[in-house]
């Protein structure tokens, strides 16, 4: 049995930077293969701004923040159209302003979406059934539920969010919570919370994810997306760490390079930060940039990225507190072992 079905990650994932010009522009990516995106989240790299979350299932001009509880927000001028290579965008300021430097994480799914009826509420799903990776939107019942995502497997991770509302955090389950009945707020830099509410106390299946009608993903007759993960040998990664307060930190084992790893303190209040292989993509400098604030890049040395996985080398509560515990979700440059049996190297 191979090692890996995805020997090029770039087919399905790829981190881009760019430059905003406060007008018309068409973003093209830098792989080795094209790469037609289906979720896009963009973040200034060189101000302080709002992050921008938008994918294809929803369209192009339909704008969340991950730092906010903000409604979703029409943004005629924001992503104009989904390319076989990149995205085309206007003149949005969170997206493009004239001169701000930009960093775009990018992953696709399966283009347009279909129903699923795996669960008690029919959701719309683009799934990637080789990367694991699916967009879905639903409307909530305010009832006990399950919701299609149509991974085919049982997801290690979930983010949600209300569309409709501007008082709702978003709600993220990790498979390495100490619970099932807990979730992060993916808005706000705080510890794990404890609620039945939002994911019922039941774990996900390969077809389901269950809510009760309380929470903060199933509200009646408000709209939900959700990005939902599983993983993929020498591809895809989440998973858990504790930390040992020293500058010489434990090594996550992922199976592949990262070329990108976004991590979260479960255990101590501290904001998401995310590292890819772009910024400025060389050991030790992997910039810092945050999901949860309006922050710009910060040049903080906290992860070395190896050949197979990463490691902690700040004793900062943020990446490496003694005993707290992390969870974290990675993306391949690289598969450490590709399906010819050839290994990778580390930067």
């Amino acid at each position: 049995m191979a090692y890996t079905t995805i020997d090029n990650p770039e087919l399905y994932f790829q981190t881009k930077l760019y430059t905003g010009n406060s007008s018309t522009q068409s973003i093209t990516f830098d792989g080795s293969e094209n790469m037609q995106p289906d979720w896009v989240w963009s973040k200034a790299r060189s101000q302080s701004d709002n992050s921008a979350v938008i994918d294809s299932v929803r369209g192009g001009q339909k704008q969340l923040r991950s730092n906010t509880k903000d409604a979703e927000l029409t943004r005629t001028d924001a992503i104009s159209s989904f390319d076989s290579n990149g995205f085309s965008m206007g003149s949005q300021a969170e997206l493009n302003s004239n001169s701000v430097t930009y960093v775009a994480w990018n992953w696709k799914a399966g283009g347009s979406a279909s129903n699923n009826t795996d669960g008690s509420t029919t959701s719309s799903v683009s799934n990637n059934s080789t990367a694991k990776f699916s967009i879905g939107t639903y409307t909530g019942t305010s009832s006990a539920a399950t919701i299609g995502h149509g991974l085919g497997a049982a997801p290690g991770i979930i983010i949600i969010k209300n569309r409709s509302s501007g008082t709702r955090d978003w709600a993220v389950y990790h498979r390495n919570l100490t619970g099932n009945n807990k979730y992060l707020k993916f808005n706000e830099n705080v510890v794990e919370q404890t609620d039945t509410a939002t994911f019922n106390n039941t774990a996900p299946t390969s077809t389901v994810y269950s809510s009760a009608g309380s929470g903060e993903v199933n509200q009646g007759s408000e709209n939900f997306v959700f990005y939902a993960f599983a993983d993929v040998k020498g591809y895809s990664k989440f998973g858990k760490y504790v930390g040992n307060g020293s500058s010489d930190g434990p090594v996550i084992f992922t199976g592949f390079r990262p070329s990108f790893v976004l991590y979260k303190n479960i255990t101590t209040a501290d904001s998401w930060f995310v590292h890819d292989n772009k910024r400025q993509g060389f050991n030790d400098e992997n910039e810092l940039m945050f999901g949860d604030i309006t922050q710009a890049e910060a040049t903080v040395n906290r992860i070395r990225i190896l050949s197979n996985g990463f490691k902690a080398i700040d004793s900062d509560k943020g990446v490496n507190k003694s005993g707290d515990i992390y969870v974290y979700m990675a993306f391949a440059e690289s598969p450490f072992v590709n399906s010819n049996g050839v290994p990778t190297n580390a930067r």
